[in-house]
């Protein structure tokens, strides 16, 4: 059943508040959608990159060469679209972090405070047994 035009101005104008209250959480539910399309995709290469290794296999073992190319060239495809899946995310999410780095702190800076505060709780526990 559709929305009457007044639904449909108060809906817009409860997002609109929404955009400019919280844009963080408007923007994460804004790519919902987009993330569960980027999971399929990486779930479909995931399922390919399986039936290419079967038909690699296959190919091999029947020792018909067109066979084992298929299935190589259904691998290569496989993970082009898993990694298709992971960098469309990545774009879809500037803001969060990929892979080994960190929110905008350089990786160096982010260990030694790992570590000054593995230093600092070790001094803590030390000072704390001879008390």
């Amino acid at each position: 059943m559709p929305l009457s035009e007044h639904e449909q101005r108060l809906l817009e104008q409860m997002e609109r508040a929404l955009y400019a209250d919280d844009p963080k959480l408007a923007s994460t539910l804004r790519g919902a959608r987009l993330r569960s399309y980027d999971r399929r995709r990486v779930i479909g290469g995931a399922v390919g990159l399986l039936v290419g290794v079967g038909l690699l296999l296959a190919g091999v073992a029947l020792k018909q060469g067109v066979i084992g190319v298929a299935g190589f060239l259904v691998m290569l495809g496989s993970a082009w679209l898993m990694m298709a899946g992971y960098r469309a995310r990545a774009a879809a999410n500037p803001a969060a972090p990929t892979a080994g780095e960190s929110k905008g702190k350089p990786r160096k800076a982010r260990s030694s405070s790992f570590m000054d505060r593995m230093e600092q709780r070790w001094d803590r526990r030390r000072n704390d047994g001879q008390n």
